[in-house]
């Protein structure tokens, strides 16, 4: 169409230009037309019919001749002009025309392109991505593993082309950009409970779309495989293709356990953010159970991660969320924490981009809460946890579980996160807010906090510690977490620990002026 129409004006201003050759040379041979009355006219019967007009003595009236013609050709210059403007108007629309036909030409190309960059939509095996050919069994669920989001390059091109389409036609109208996805990656092993896990994963996902499952599966255990096959499209399911012993040290043949976990996390990370390009993951492992909300946390957590360098993660985690140390009635309540958590968390590529080169060889979280990984950035955690875990069996043998993971609380009011302004957990708002409430708190000492004789109402109230072995007293006795990584506290922010003791809010916290953490406390 666009060919055609540039074919028609070509020929348009070949006419014109032939017209203009021929009427130049028409006027320039024609006789004068005669004026009536003057016994010279063009009328037939005229004294000199055709002739030419003369002046006093038979002469030729060049003048009058130079005269009549350019008044003739005045009139065909109009006349001119008017085509003139008419072949402009239908030249600029063919221009218009054919740059809209090349960008929706190119348009088309990159949604080609970024389709042929994904993986195929139901593969049975696919190649590991780094090349080396080994195989890893895929059980595909939901289309969004292969959606064009606004997080992948080919996906900015499409949404910059379609939007300068529609500016060039000069249509009103404004485009809101997709929602990204968030897919949830599940690692799982030999627990035929993971079970568990995936039925409240798919009863509280808002859309299957927005929040594709991926089941990771190390161990080649047979019966667990059976189990997340069973979800058939619902969750996409694949499998670590290395399933060899590693070799390790005399003295860690007892960790081999650690060892695979992390070659697992690692394989798995590589798939999701290299193989299928997403953006962003929120991780957790087959013996995790999720709150009602647990998706609308994230999502709504999502933008305050992207924005603020100062945050590495995302935790639905409270490490110190026993039912006597929260606020029931605070499920909204969020807090920044020096401490990686865990047990369910978002990570941006960017950020594993950065830690995968250096991924180490066995436990993989504590290394994650060194000061050489953690380089002073905080995670985000909730008053009440969003997810509890289920699973005394495991490569730790059950640490902490009977202590304190089976009493850890799990959320069952639903928080529209989405709806609220969560602006307040950027650094340079929360800090100063954080530092005031803290240490404008009485000062108490642990007799009066355990008594509560002479205190009145909830608090805050801060109890002060000055060294490590001050630290883990007062934890042991106020029933958080004692113990330190990296010299950190569990769901520590700048040293403070924050929890309910009696119903009252306290702050166990050091001395005013604080500036880093001592690593030798550890």
């Amino acid at each position: 169409m666009v060919r055609k129409k540039g074919s028609l004006i070509l020929c348009g201003a070949f006419l014109f230009v032939a017209w203009n050759a021929l009427l130049l040379l028409y006027l320039w041979g024609r006789p004068p037309i005669g004026r009536l009355g003057e016994g010279g006219g063009a009328e037939p019967g005229g004294k000199e019919e055709w002739g030419v007009g003369r002046g006093k003595g038979g002469q030729i009236n060049l003048a009058g001749e130079v005269i009549r013609l350019a008044e003739e050709v005045e009139v065909q210059l109009e006349t001119q002009k008017k085509l003139l403007k008419q072949i402009e108007s239908h030249r600029a629309v063919w221009v218009r025309q054919k740059n809209v036909g090349k960008r929706e030409m190119d348009d088309t190309k990159v949604v080609k392109e970024d389709i042929a960059e994904q993986p195929p939509k139901l593969p049975v095996a696919l190649k590991d991505n780094v090349g080396n050919g080994v195989q890893s069994e895929v059980q595909h669920t939901q289309k969004p593993a292969h959606t064009v989001t606004p997080e992948s390059k080919s996906g900015r091109q499409i949404i910059e082309v379609k939007q300068e389409i529609i500016e060039s036609n000069d249509l009103p109208t404004s485009v809101a950009p997709p929602e990204v996805v968030i897919p949830i990656l599940v690692i799982a092993c030999d627990r035929v409970t993971v079970k568990r896990s995936l039925d409240r994963l798919i009863q509280y996902r808002p859309s299957p779309e927005l929040h594709p499952i991926i089941v990771s599966q190390d161990c080649g255990h047979t019966e667990t495989a059976r189990v997340i096959r069973s979800y058939g499209d619902q969750v996409m399911h694949i499998s670590q293709p290395d399933l060899s012993d590693i070799s390790v040290r005399p003295e860690h043949r007892k960790f081999q356990g650690y060892y695979k976990i992390a070659r697992h996390y690692r394989w798995a990370l590589n798939q999701v953010f290299n193989t299928f390009s997403y953006s962003t993951v929120v991780i957790v492992e087959d013996d995790l159970e999720v709150a009602p909300d647990f998706f609308e946390y994230f999502r709504a957590l999502y933008p305050i991660l992207r924005s603020d360098p100062t945050l590495w993660c995302v935790s639905a985690w409270n490490d110190n969320g026993r039912d006597a140390l929260v606020d029931p009635s605070k499920a909204e309540l969020l807090y920044r924490t020096d401490f990686f958590p865990g047990l369910g968390w978002m990570l941006l590529k960017e950020m594993w981009d950065e830690l995968e080169p250096k991924w180490p060889s066995a436990f993989w979280d504590d290394w994650m809460r060194q000061p050489e990984q953690r380089k002073d950035r905080s995670c985000i955690r909730p008053e009440i946890s969003r997810t509890i875990t289920f699973g005394r069996k495991g490569v730790s043998l059950g640490q902490f579980f009977d202590q304190y993971l089976r009493y850890i609380k799990l959320n069952t009011e639903f928080v529209p996160f989405t709806k609220r302004d969560l602006s307040y957990l950027l650094k340079e708002k929360y800090d100063s807010k954080f530092i005031k409430e803290v240490y404008s708190a009485p000062l108490v000492k642990m007799e009066e906090l355990q008594q509560g004789s002479g205190l009145r109402g909830p608090g805050p109230y801060r109890v002060k510690y000055s060294s490590r072995d001050s630290f883990k007293v007062f934890a042991r006795n106020l029933g958080v977490m004692d113990d330190l990584k990296s010299g950190v506290p569990r769901t520590g922010y700048r040293g403070v620990v924050c929890f309910l003791y009696r119903g009252r809010r306290v702050f166990l916290a050091p001395s005013e002026g604080w500036t880093q953490y001592d690593i030798s406390w550890s």
